[in-house]
């Protein structure tokens, strides 16, 4: 297989779909716009979260500003820019691979790091060992353990060689933590290859970016500075908007949308996404690792009142498992869990649990979590369960909260490939296995549908995989959340990029302003 702007034929087939997309689409270089940028302008944007483990470090980012602020500092070998979610070239120009598991990144010539230094395969080799090193605490350390070799081949020219094969590497590098540091650095400052250079970072207050006068690639990034903060609280974020203290922000309710539009000076942009909140119950703990407890919370929640009443529509069924509908390999044959609080009685009486009463912790900083819990609670109260909300500050929430209680909330970012999202989030050994749970059957199954060519036969593997989810994990997923935007409409080039908010959390390159 043959990734890069000129692939033959011969070359597409048997390539699956990252090798045929990228043929047709070309690499991130590509600088297509149906209006002309103008250049210059300065905006202020607001996340929903921010805290003092803000890091300029990719391997350490786990916030939507971080993701943001390290996308607009670095670049990664390859990149996803549109919905379609195929890698295309970056830093590499071509991408090689006769088996899947052994891979050639021949890289761009002339690419310089923002001190002046020339991007060459040894800052690719530092980067991408750098998740396997156990100092450096990477949230990709458990993608990163599939790396069993990365070496230079020349000073343009980056090998690496996996464990066993996996059709989804350029995908991988795509993601935010493998964007590419200078070597040597061992606490990345924010040097990188990205479109803006660092002004100014204090972690948990802000960002502040210039623009990169010498990008390599033509024509970006048009805005010439951007300041990056977090607003938690998400009435003061659109009064922010609505006010031009900002001109663009994250995590709208539902509710706000029509606050937001009633003004012509601004607009919401909704993304269908597989972002979800999910709730977590500890298989380590009890009494939620009880399997008849789990059942019973799954049994109870109310999907259809979730999506109507706390996202007004903006939203999409889940099921319990992380593969929404409308993405590759979903699989349509698992049973819909649905409300049916007579079978979640039963099953709270069946494991000896009537009367318990546990906490449930959420927060803002999970989406949609504290409503979800007072649902959780009425129900909860219909069957025998006796469940009181905390609810607590998001400041801090992820490092002193989440999976720290035997039931709270977690919130998932898309992925974009399945491999990603149950690695990261359900192989036994992943440090986000948000419940705990340990299930062999699956974690074979994540290693055979890595390396599985027939596309028939992996649509199989990761059908059973989500069945497992299902049927055995200790997360209930109710619903996946759309994306919603809020933007001064003299920001332009925005477009929906369903794996974050944000275009996919790399707007800053693209988008212009016009006053």
């Amino acid at each position: 297989m043959l990734i890069g702007n000129n692939l033959s034929r011969r070359s597409v087939i048997g390539a699956g779909l990252a090798g045929a997309g990228i043929l047709a689409l070309g690499g991130c270089g590509s600088n297509e716009h149906k209006a002309a940028p103008k250049k210059g302008g300065s905006i202020r944007v607001a996340t929903q979260a921010a805290s003092t483990a803000d890091t300029l470090d990719p391997a350490k980012g786990s916030l939507s500003t971080d993701y943001v602020r390290h996308f607009m500092l670095y670049n990664g070998l390859t990149c996803i820019e549109d919905e379609s979610l195929i890698p295309r070239p970056s830093l590499a120009k071509t991408i090689e691979s006769a088996d899947r598991i052994t891979w050639h990144f021949e890289l761009q010539r002339g690419v310089r790091f923002h001190d002046g230094s020339e991007l060459t395969s040894e800052d690719v080799v530092y980067s991408l060992l750098r998740h396997k090193d156990p100092a450096v605490a990477s949230k990709m350390a458990t993608i990163a353990s599939q790396f069993a070799e990365i070496r230079a081949d020349g000073r343009y020219g980056v090998v690496l060689r996996l464990t066993g094969a996996n059709a989804d590497l350029p995908t991988i590098m795509a993601q935010p933590h493998f964007l590419i540091v200078r070597a040597g650095q061992s606490s990345p400052d924010g040097t990188g290859t990205g479109p803006f250079r660092l002004a100014k970072f204090q972690a948990g207050v802000r960002t502040e970016v210039i623009r990169n006068e010498e990008y390599w690639i033509p024509g970006r990034p048009h805005l010439e500075r951007v300041e990056l903060i977090a607003i938690p609280d998400e009435v003061s974020r659109v009064n922010a908007l609505l006010s031009g203290d900002i001109q663009l922000c994250n995590a709208i309710n539902p509710r706000s949308t029509r606050r937001v539009e009633v003004d012509p000076a601004y607009a919401v942009m909704a993304t269908p996404s597989a972002l979800f909140t999910d709730l977590v119950m500890r298989q380590d703990q009890l009494p939620t690792g009880n399997a008849d407890f789990v059942q019973a919370v799954k049994l109870m929640i109310d999907r259809p009142l979730i999506k109507r009443a706390l996202f007004r529509n903006y939203a999409t069924i889940a099921n319990d498992q992380p593969i929404a509908p409308f993405q590759p390999y979903f699989n349509p044959d698992v049973p819909q869990t649905v409300l049916d609080l007579d079978k979640a009685r039963w099953h709270v009486q069946r494991a000896g649990l009537s009367g318990v009463r546990l906490p449930v912790f959420a927060s803002t900083a999970a989406e949609g979590s504290v409503d979800m819990a007072s649902i959780l609670q009425e129900y909860g109260s219909k069957v025998g369960l006796n469940f009181a909300v905390n609810r607590v500050p998001a400041d801090g929430y992820w490092s002193t909260h989440w999976m720290r209680h035997p039931m709270s909330f977690g919130n998932c970012n898309p992925r974009p490939t399945a491999d990603l999202i149950f690695s990261l989030f359900f192989d036994s050994k992943a440090d986000w296995n948000e419940s705990g749970w340990k299930n062999e059957r699956f974690d074979r199954l994540l290693i055979e549908a890595r390396g599985e060519a027939d596309e028939a036969r992996r649509g199989e593997l990761y059908g059973e995989m989500q069945r497992i989810v299902h049927d055995k994990c200790g997360v209930a997923i109710p619903v996946f959340i759309s994306l919603i935007d809020g933007y001064d409409r003299r920001l332009k080039g925005l477009r929906p990029v369903p794996l974050g908010a944000f275009m996919g959390y790399r707007f800053a390159e693209y988008v212009w302003w016009e006053d």
